[in-house]
């Protein structure tokens, strides 16, 4: 398996345009936050325009919550160029995953959206290439068929078969039996660890079972470590956030501050396995959404992820709940949590 990291937005970016204007078969997208704001330094859309005249097969699958600032124009517009693209639209459950193929043979996945304002943010996104592709490809499959999508040439992948015997795997949540659930890897990893569990995420509103699999895991002798923002982009979720650090810390997990926005997702166990995805460690990721993951065995990704995560855990902050206690705010978090969120 061939593969690359980049641990920025506009990193990723580089890689997916270039990507994209190489097409000479197909380009797949499915994304959460899918805008045409990002003209002036990286254009998807015009890309995407020019490989439509190339004669190049564009689908696009939208989420039409993350993606609701998009404009009816530049929709129209790849529309009338030849594309494919609906937007899944469901009252509950969003697409946040960030999914691109291109030829049947490259995919990118991570925690990278498509948006004007995130371009400076640290993340995690990975190109891959080889067998992986196959079981990316039968997922987003499966996710245009659910859309409504109905050209035969895609929902085919669906039938793929699929080679078990690989180190790395498509881990998501579709609920279908060749599917595996995101929260029953975490719930088996967890439990299996025998040295140490690292998450990596920018928003963490765990459920009740996964804060207990953590404490049993801190209880076991596991070393658990979260790498964390302290500021987001959500003012709210940074208490929220606080609030669980709190929580958590008193039972045990390390927990690192960031003094940037980091929207990386990295789930590793032992040092010997990982998953990048888009998942957040929070309700609607774990509970919701649809989510994508594919987890890595190959000791020179492990190996690359441990430098990446050294590297960000060097410039974080250790938390210490007794250099800032909570306060009525954060007792204020706490209720509305619970108001909203009463089986946590």
């Amino acid at each position: 398996m061939k593969y690359k990291l980049y641990t920025t937005s506009e990193k990723a970016w580089d890689g997916m345009i270039a990507a994209i204007r190489q097409a000479q078969k197909s380009v797949f997208i499915e994304m959460y936050i899918f805008l045409d704001d990002t003209k002036i330094t990286h254009d998807f859309f015009g890309a995407l325009r020019e490989r439509l005249a190339a004669g190049v097969k564009v689908v696009i699958i939208a989420d039409a919550y993350g993606s609701f600032e998009l404009s009816k124009e530049a929709v129209a517009d790849l529309r009338q160029a030849g594309a494919e693209f609906i937007f899944f639209s469901h009252l509950l459950r969003r697409t946040h995953r960030k999914i691109l193929i291109v030829d049947e043979k490259i995919a990118f996945l991570g925690g990278v959206n498509i948006n004007r304002k995130i371009i400076k943010w640290n993340d995690l996104q990975i190109r891959l290439q080889g067998r992986i592709v196959k079981p990316l490809l039968k997922s987003f499959s499966y996710g245009y068929k659910m859309c409504g999508g109905k050209d035969p040439a895609i929902v085919q992948y669906q039938k793929t078969s699929l080679i078990k015997k690989i180190k790395s795997w498509v881990v998501d949540d579709w609920p279908n039996k060749d599917t595996a659930y995101l929260k029953d890897y975490y719930r088996e990893k967890i439990i299996g660890a025998k040295e140490s569990v690292v998450i990596v995420t920018p928003y963490l509103i765990p459920p009740r079972w996964l804060m207990a699999l953590l404490d049993n895991a801190v209880r076991r002798g596991v070393l658990v470590e979260v790498v964390i923002p302290k500021f987001t982009d959500i003012i709210f979720i940074d208490r929220v956030n606080y609030h669980y650090a709190a929580r958590l810390s008193a039972l045990g997990v390390k927990f690192y501050f960031l003094p940037e926005m980091n929207h990386a997702k990295i789930f590793m166990v032992d040092n010997q396995e990982a998953m990048i995805g888009s998942s957040n460690f929070d309700v609607l990721s774990i509970s919701l959404n649809v989510e994508s993951g594919v987890f890595f065995t190959q000791k020179a990704v492990i190996n690359d992820l441990l430098k990446i995560i050294k590297r960000w855990k060097d410039s974080a902050v250790l938390f210490d709940l007794k250099k800032r206690p909570l306060n009525l705010m954060d007792f204020l978090v706490k209720i509305i949590l619970k108001l909203f969120y009463p089986f946590l």
